[in-house]
């Protein structure tokens, strides 16, 4: 088995301002490759604490991905580190200069002396050009081991990843096939659901391993299988799939790997079918999820963000007598909603929020956290009562999920 290393450099991420994104987008990428991720250090902008981490990783691993410390400004201080460990003198790279005034002329920007020294990189590396930035990304290696120095900026490490990992491939090569197979996994707990999958987990060959991945209203199953004969790994793969999806039953949601956004978008495509929202609650988080989804616009018509009760009665024609009786959080409103929403934006289907996200409003009968949602479709109108756990924000983003999932139950 073949370990990676990742180092996370910067002080911003160890003091809380920035949220590191970069080792799960690395882990992510590699993951499947076959490469077992050895561990993930932060650490600051200091050089001592670098030269350390970067050595220690090296004894460990085959190969080292650092990110951050790139920048232009004296607190970037990565590259001076690496050129210490590695040797050489720093050098001029022309086409990281060249690329530089590139990415600066996209942007309308001068380039300035600060920024032309991001062209200054050690001897002992080569450079991969950074298509997406002006930190240049720098791969070293030593005694058959690699590692590479890609930027902090969470878009350019992404973006360039496929990149490194087609390099790291053909440097490493490897015999081994690698299979990975996904099967979302609704309405079940994960302990329920490993009960049920016992008998078939116990069974499957070694080269096989089943891993839960719980989410908010779903579970991600994943398979993975690793061998040298391609055949027979995919046999096996497809045999205990098979096994899984007859055991899951009803609770499988989507064949592959998907959020609960791309899975509502699927099954009304499959149903030929457009849908709308109606959200008060989560307040536009499942028009915000789908279409973040490329290609939903033969399916997303639209939202109606009916926060107040004005406007639930104006746009979506929900009757004050409705609100009066039963009050905002209420089957009865829900339903109402999902309905005008089916008819302002003239979508075939329909899901609605309204609820109490918190950490105030809540009542003795309608705690924080209760929260009705629907899902109206042109046969039928569908509602569950929730009751979530957890502050504002898992509230919400609980419920987005639940009223999605429910779309796609309804929709069978």
């Amino acid at each position: 088995m073949m370990n990676l290393s990742i180092i996370i450099i910067g002080d911003e991420i160890l003091i809380g301002q920035v949220t590191d994104t970069n080792s799960g987008a690395i882990a992510r990428t590699f993951g499947p490759m076959g490469w077992e991720i050895a561990g993930v250090h932060t650490v600051p902008d200091d050089a001592d604490a670098i030269r350390d981490a970067v050595c220690a990783a090296l004894e460990r691993s085959q190969l080292v991905i650092c990110t951050g410390g790139l920048g232009p400004t004296k607190d970037d201080i990565t590259k001076r580190v690496l050129c210490g460990i590695f040797g050489g003198p720093m050098v001029r790279d022309e086409a990281v200069t060249e690329n530089i005034r590139r990415v600066f002329a996209l942007r309308g920007l001068q380039m300035n002396e600060l920024t032309a020294a991001q062209a200054d990189v050690p001897q002992s590396c080569s450079v991969i050009q950074n298509r997406l930035g002006t930190a240049p990304i720098m791969w070293f290696e030593r005694d058959g081991r690699v590692l590479v120095s890609m930027p902090g900026v969470p878009f350019e490490t992404e973006g360039m990843l496929p990149e490194v990992a087609a390099r790291v491939g053909r440097f490493f090569g490897s015999d081994d096939h690698l299979m990975h197979r996904c099967l979302m996994v609704g309405s079940v707990t994960e302990s329920a659901l490993a009960q049920r999958l016992a008998s078939i987990e116990d069974a499957i060959p070694p080269q096989l391993h089943l891993a839960y991945l719980p989410t908010p209203g779903l579970i991600r199953l994943r398979l993975d299988g690793r061998g040298t004969d391609k055949a027979a790994l995919e046999s096996q793969m497809e045999h205990a799939v098979a096994q899984l999806k007859a055991a899951i039953g009803a609770n499988l949601r989507y064949d592959g790997d998907a959020t609960a956004a791309q899975i509502a978008i699927e099954a009304c495509r499959r149903a030929g079918l457009t849908m709308g929202s109606a959200e008060s609650c989560t307040g536009g988080t499942i028009a915000s999820r789908i279409t973040a989804v490329a290609g939903c616009s033969d399916v997303f018509l639209g939202t109606v963000v009916s926060y107040s009760n004005a406007v639930k009665q104006n746009l979506l024609d929900v009757g004050a007598s409705t609100l009066e009786e039963h009050g905002a959080v209420s089957r009865e409103v829900v339903t109402q909603m999902a309905c005008g929403a089916r008819r302002a934006l003239g979508c075939d289907c329909a899901v609605a929020t309204s609820g109490i996200a918190g950490p105030g409003g809540g009542t003795p009968q309608k705690p924080v956290g209760t929260v009705w949602i629907a899902a109206a479709t042109p046969e039928r109108v569908v509602t569950r009562e929730l009751n979530l756990p957890g502050n504002r924000a898992r509230v919400i983003d609980r419920a987005a999920t639940e009223a999605l999932l429910l779309l796609v139950e309804t929709l069978g």
